[in-house]
This record gives structure tokens, C-alpha cells and sequence, in this order.
């Protein structure tokens, strides 16, 4: 995690003025000594991780401003920035940053869909209050704390609990496990929004032997689910689905868009943020929109 943080902050290239947010130490630190101590603020939202960031500062001989308070409101008092770096998760640019940047700065965040999957995106801030750019590295932090999703227990959907209950059932050749990769799952949640999943195991879930799971698709409103049923060895897969959408179908129509597409990479994908605070994410160029379906 150090050299991937590492990576991330020194994505911000060489410039004068930087902001860290959230951030224990680590990142402020590594920028402190970079750019200067009076060039970099950090923002943490809890105390005693902002105090415990401060006390190693200190032992390094830094003091970089170190601020309590929430990173996703950024720090207006020493704007505009030329680069703000995000050292947490986020589903969605806080227009915030944008609005704190100089024309020309870069915002550095690690970008995720409530799905799944997570790549860090470096946005070109524009005159026009536009911030645009690609992804360049998958991630994996921490999510934003106001930004947590809070997903629908499984058992409150129609039927899940006397699974598979009133469900159509049919087969698959779409592998579950051919969904379960950082950039498949990314794919996924971006094309489907309000999609999330569960996996299980052992009681309750597939009985095949070593490996075997359960895979459970669901959506946000808690009225749709589905399941598919894998097991080593095997090319076709047991899907139940229930409720007014079809969520297995819509994952096979999503895998062979992205099959479609020549199976982008993180490295194709990329972010724009708009004023009042509208995204859209797109394939190798702005204007070539990732389409999505509205819930």
C-alpha cells in the first residue's frame, strides 16, 4: 500500500501548492518534503488520526498544515490549489475540489462504482469549471466516509430468503468468475449504477465442492435479484432470477458490450466532472459517453 500511495501522490507531478484529503501523514509527508512544508495542507476528519499525523510530523521535522475536518469540503482558506490529491475512495468528485482549484491543476482521486472495482482518475481542471481526464491505475482505498454505501439486506428482497422461491430459472455460460475482475466489476457498476452484489459460500450457498459459490446480484431498490451458481470445471452456470428486472441478463448484455468494445483496460475509461457536480464517464475519448442505465 505505501508504493501505491507513493504512486498516487506523485501522480500530482511538481507543482506549488498541493491538498491532501483525507490523509494520516504518510501522503502530506512524502508531499511536504517534494514541494515544501508551506505548500501542502492535509485534511482528516478524525481528531486522533490528524493528532497521531501531526506527532509524526514531528519527528521528521515537518509542519505542513495539518486541518481537522472533512476532506470532501476541501479547505477554501489556502485556494486555489494546483493539485488535490484524494487518498480515499470515492463514488463521486465533491464539486467542492473543483471549485478549489486554479485553471490548469490536476485532481488526483481513486474513482469506484458501488459495484465494485476502483481506478485512480487525473482530472485537468478547466477555465470552464470542467474537470476531465482518464483513469491510469487501478486501487483499492478506503471510501470516502460520507460516500459509504448502504446496501439492502439480501433477505429483504422479494423471495431471496426462500431462494430460489418463485424465480425463473435457467442456465448460463457467462461464468461468474468471469465477472470478477477489478476492471469487470468497474465495467459493471458503471453501466449499471445501482448494482451491487454478495457472494456466498458454504451453508446456504452452492453445494459443489472446494471453490464453489454463490453469486447474488442485486439492486439498489430492493425489489430484484439474481443468482448464479458456480462450480469448477464447469461451462454452464445455474441462474435464478426474480423480480420486475432481469439483473443476470443485464450483466450477459454488459460483458458482451465490453467484449465488443476490445475488453478495455482501466487505461481506456476516463472521468469528467461538470458544474453542479453531473459526471459521465467515457471510452477512449470525452465524447464517446459509457452509456448507462437510469434507474
Amino acid at each position: 500500500m505505501p508504493r501505491r500511495v507513493a504512486r498516487t501522490v506523485l501522480r500530482g507531478d511538481r507543482r506549488s501548492n498541493a491538498a491532501v484529503l483525507p490523509d494520516t501523514g504518510w501522503n502530506a509527508a512524502l508531499l511536504s518534503y517534494r514541494l515544501g512544508q508551506d505548500n501542502v495542507v492535509t485534511v482528516e476528519v478524525d481528531p486522533a488520526v490528524a493528532a497521531e499525523g501531526r506527532r509524526r510530523f514531528a519527528g521528521i521535522g515537518l509542519v505542513p498544515l495539518s486541518v481537522v475536518g472533512d476532506g470532501a469540503q476541501g479547505y477554501a482558506r489556502r485556494a486555489p490549489y494546483d493539485r488535490i490529491i484524494a487518498t480515499c475512495g470515492i463514488a463521486r468528485v465533491p464539486y467542492t475540489w473543483v471549485e478549489q482549484a486554479r485553471e490548469g491543476a490536476v485532481i488526483v482521486a481513486p474513482w469506484g462504482p458501488p459495484y465494485g472495482g476502483q481506478a485512480v482518475a487525473r482530472l485537468r481542471v478547466g477555465g470552464d469549471g470542467v474537470a476531465t481526464g482518464p483513469f491510469v491505475a487501478s486501487s483499492a482505498f478506503m471510501r470516502l466516509r460520507d460516500q459509504r454505501d448502504r446496501f439492502p439486506v439480501t433477505r429483504t428482497f422479494p423471495g431471496a430468503a426462500q431462494w430460489p422461491g418463485e424465480g425463473t430459472r435457467r442456465t448460463t455460460t457467462l461464468s461468474p468468475d468471469d465477472m470478477g475482475a477489478w476492471h469487470h466489476m468497474f465495467t459493471l457498476g458503471v453501466r449499471v449504477p445501482d448494482l451491487f452484489c454478495r457472494v456466498e459460500r458454504g451453508e446456504g450457498g452452492r453445494e459443489g465442492g472446494e471453490g464453489a459459490y454463490r453469486l447474488w446480484l442485486l439492486e439498489m431498490s430492493g425489489q430484484s435479484w439474481a443468482t448464479a451458481d458456480y462450480e469448477d470445471g464447469r461451462t454452464e452456470y445455474e441462474v435464478v432470477e426474480s423480480g420486475p428486472r432481469r439483473l443476470w441478463a443485464e450483466a450477459e448484455a454488459v460483458m458482451s458490450w465490453w467484449r465488443e468494445q476490445g475488453e478495455p483496460g482501466f487505461e481506456r475509461y476516463g472521468l469528467t466532472v461538470m458544474p453542479h457536480g453531473r459526471e459521465t464517464v467515457w471510452l477512449d475519448r470525452p465524447d464517446n459517453l459509457v452509456p448507462v442505465r437510469v434507474p
